[in-house]
């Protein structure tokens, strides 16, 4: 039966068919069709959702927060430095290298747009972060830019939103399929909750297809990487007018300099103007670096740093170790005590030996422990935020990596320049080592205190040893 409906089915697919012609050749261009962004929806949300991190930045409140404040941390002057235009500077290049890696994500989708000047993306980019060639106008107006972040807001909440609801409905599909091997089809029962699970993918499959068409799954290329390029070009412009105009001002005793030489002499050469033919030759020399590779330059820490030598994240977490023993050396077992000698690198246990030779075994002075505990804070005070910020900072940016959309609020990121990194090692070590040396002396301070207590409880009395 089965085959007769079959041979039915083809026989008349073959008498509908219409009678075959010669091809003729088209005199006209085949026209190309932009596909739909589809699943990499996903990645252009969190591209966008990173720019307008970077914009929120660049704002005035945040970038005098950022002077005031966080740049105003005990800790920079005492192990990193003290020049608040190298500060600064790091701050400018931490952005411009974020800013230099969303444009290479942007450049990579370009590749799939049929318009020429998208798809030259790459070399439009770089020629206007080292010249200031917009050809395209694609930097926005302040006067349009809160509206095009409101739009671009708009289109990352409805596109994570979809990418949840994407999740439920394979989760219903998964409980289906699951169900449906696992029950006979004579229930009765089985087979409602079969009909009930049926009913919502559908529904669920409804919901996905509004967001779709309202998130940025049914978009073209060329439309996503339009909104991205403007808004790439945008916040560079932003950047470079920031802190190339404080750097113009720093003739002033009361402004600081946000830019190096070499960074200001190639941001002061920003031109959002289109360049005239006369202009082309000019603009190809204004500067004698190129404003992202000098900023990427710069975020390269020498090798007498914490970053330098690779361990930045490692001397942070042994920062918090010492820190939570300080605070409670009464629960530092001998095991845990083991285990932070166990992190301590070659350098730093070498001056830890040093610094004890000579020290006796017994610690009974109180007041010498009082001293010791309030020593021990005062390095904490301005050591422990750089090591907290260094362990933020990597969380930070490994939960950018792994997720569609970045819910940390741009005001209260931490930046590179306040973390470890470029501390100076040695510095650094001498402060871990002095932290370790009175660490050593409260701990045993503290047990012998314990057992002192313990033997007072254990011993009898002295009149109960004069009665016996």
């Amino acid at each position: 039966m089965a085959l007769e409906t079959f041979l039915i089915k083809l026989k008349n697919a073959i008498s509908s068919k219409p009678t075959s012609h010669r091809p003729t050749r088209s005199t006209s261009p085949p026209t190309t069709t932009t596909s739909s962004v589809g699943v990499l929806s996903f990645e252009v949300a969190r591209l966008m959702t990173k720019l307008l991190h970077l914009t929120h930045s660049l704002t005035d409140s945040n970038l005098l927060s950022l002077r005031d404040h966080s740049l105003s941390l005990e800790g920079l002057t005492k192990i990193v430095t003290a020049d608040e235009t190298f500060h600064l500077s790091l701050v400018c290049a931490e952005l411009a290298d974020s800013l230099a890696h969303t444009a290479d994500s942007v450049s990579r989708l370009s590749l799939r747009c049929t318009t020429p000047s998208l798809r030259s993306f790459h070399r439009l980019f770089h020629e206007f972060a080292d010249m200031g060639r917009d050809p395209h106008g694609w930097v926005i107006s302040c006067k349009d830019t809160d509206s095009k972040n409101k739009k671009i807001e708009r289109y990352v909440s409805v596109t994570t939103a979809l990418y949840r609801e994407m999740e439920e409905m394979t989760n219903l599909e998964n409980s289906l399929r699951k169900h449906s091997s696992q029950i006979g089809i004579e229930y009765e029962e089985d087979n409602k909750k079969v009909m009930d699970l049926q009913q919502k993918i559908e529904r669920q499959r409804q919901h996905v297809k509004y967001l779709k068409d309202r998130s940025l799954w049914n978009k073209s290329f060329d439309t996503v990487v339009l909104i991205l390029a403007r808004s790439v070009f945008t916040a560079l412009a932003r950047l470079k007018t920031v802190f190339s105009s404080a750097a113009a001002a720093s003739s002033s005793p009361t402004v600081v300099s946000f830019l190096p030489r070499s960074l200001s002499s190639s941001s002061s050469s920003m031109n959002l103007v289109h360049p005239s033919p006369n202009d082309e030759e000019r603009l190809k020399t204004a500067s004698s670096s190129a404003f992202l590779e000098e900023s990427a330059r710069l975020l390269k820490p020498p090798e007498t740093t914490l970053g330098g030598s690779g361990a930045a994240l490692h001397y942070a977490n042994l920062i918090v170790v010492m820190e939570k023993m300080i605070k409670q050396p009464q629960l530092v077992g001998l095991d845990a005590r083991d285990d932070l000698y166990s992190m301590l690198p070659a350098s730093v246990r070498s001056s830890l030996r040093s610094r004890l030779k000579g020290v006796g075994f017994t610690a009974t002075d109180g007041g010498l422990a009082v001293e010791w505990k309030a020593a021990l804070g005062r390095i904490l005070r301005w050591l422990l935020p750089l090591a907290q910020n260094m362990i933020r900072w990597q969380s930070e940016r490994s939960f950018e990596q792994r997720h569609v959309a970045t819910a940390v609020n741009s005001q209260n990121r931490v930046m590179l320049v306040q973390t470890l990194v470029f501390a100076d090692k040695v510095k650094t070590e001498a402060a871990i080592t002095e932290l370790l040396v009175g660490l050593n002396y409260i701990w045993r301070f503290e047990r012998e205190m314990t057992a002192k207590a313990l033997f007072n409880l254990q011993s009898p009395p002295k009149s109960q040893l004069i009665l016996l």
